[in-house]
């Protein structure tokens, strides 16, 4: 059933400019785009996980933290954390992903039923620093542009699946209740991610990136879409690759139910791209709409916290999401 419900700071105005962001058309894929995607996740598949963990001390008590690192798309390997209740009582897993800007440690809580969470850093930051891809958001959203198959974000997108294969690995019992919980950056990355795997169960997206490259390219900003917006001006024929890695395009492949967080406002990641992976998601869906998301202001942030508890918590009763 779908759930277009939406929730948002308020005020007519507000209802207007998230409506004219949403009435952007999501682009069409490219001929071959499901063959591409279904042979990259086979191929991530096929790869020995080669997993190491150790426990390391962990400033909280009720917490237990661990160090791993496993082999991921194309021979990099990949690293994070692991964290989970001290107690041994979790009802699911959550695969937790990071901004562009990477993330030097793992995060504690989160809204919804108690979890184990793993941290991946995405290839190139902080404890997947890869020789070869920057660890500059600017330079590391350019890294192998040019190229359909060597574009550096396909195997970002299989970072995920990765860690993903490192939760089941460690917690076989949270199979079936499996969520991702991902932001910007990581959001966009999300979108593409959870087209292909069918593994997880439930999500939430924090103003996403990726979405609706041809509306992207047209707003200044200064995040990681500047310097594709910059490129884009010196030759247009950059969106031929781009359009393989469009969140929004890719999000209609997305079955399980997902929470889309996109703001009014963002001076990093353009408002209609945000939208666009919303409007482009193909099963359930809820959008809660930000009034600013970077830089946030944290006005929204307890409705919001409030609205995610209930919704991961929908994977384990049915009463409806109250927004």
């Amino acid at each position: 059933m779908m759930n277009s419900g939406m929730t948002e700071p308020g005020g007519h105005q507000s209802d207007e400019r998230a409506r004219e962001f949403l009435a952007k058309e999501v682009p069409d894929a490219p001929a071959g785009l499901h063959e591409f995607w279904e042979d990259t996740f086979a191929e991530a598949w096929q790869i020995p996980l080669r997993m190491e963990r150790r426990e390391i001390p962990c400033r909280r008590r009720n917490r237990r933290l661990f160090e791993f690192e496993c082999e991921s798309f194309g021979g990099v390997r990949i690293g994070g954390w692991i964290v989970e209740p001290s107690d041994g009582v979790w009802r699911r897993g959550v695969v937790v992903g990071h901004g562009y800007g990477g993330r030097d440690e793992p995060g504690f809580d989160l809204p919804g039923p108690p979890a184990v969470m793993v941290f991946p850093c995405i290839r190139g930051f902080n404890r997947s620093a890869t020789p070869g891809i920057p660890d500059v958001s600017s330079e590391h959203v350019m890294h192998g542009i040019a190229s359909r198959d060597g574009y550096v974000i396909r195997g970002c997108v299989a970072d995920i699946w990765a860690a993903a294969s490192v939760m089941l690995k460690c917690y076989p019992e949270v199979e079936g209740a499996l969520h991702f919980h991902g932001g910007s950056f990581c959001g966009g990355l999300g979108a593409m991610a959870l087209a292909w795997d069918p593994r997880f169960e439930r999500a939430f997206l924090d103003v996403p990136t990726f979405g609706n490259h041809p509306e992207r390219v047209k707003v200044p900003c200064i995040g990681s879409g500047e310097p594709v917006r910059l490129r884009y001006l010196e030759g247009p024929r950059v969106l031929e690759v781009l359009a393989w890695y469009d969140a929004a395009v890719l999000a209609g492949r997305v079955r399980i139910p997902v929470l889309v967080a996109a703001a009014l406002e963002d001076v990093a990641v353009p408002p209609v791209g945000q939208f666009s992976v919303y409007k482009g998601l193909g099963g359930e869906k809820c959008l809660f709409v930000r009034r600013s998301g970077h830089p946030s202001v944290g006005s929204d942030d307890r409705a919001l916290w409030r609205n995610l508890k209930d919704w991961f918590g929908r994977s384990e009763n049915s009463k409806p999401l109250d927004i």
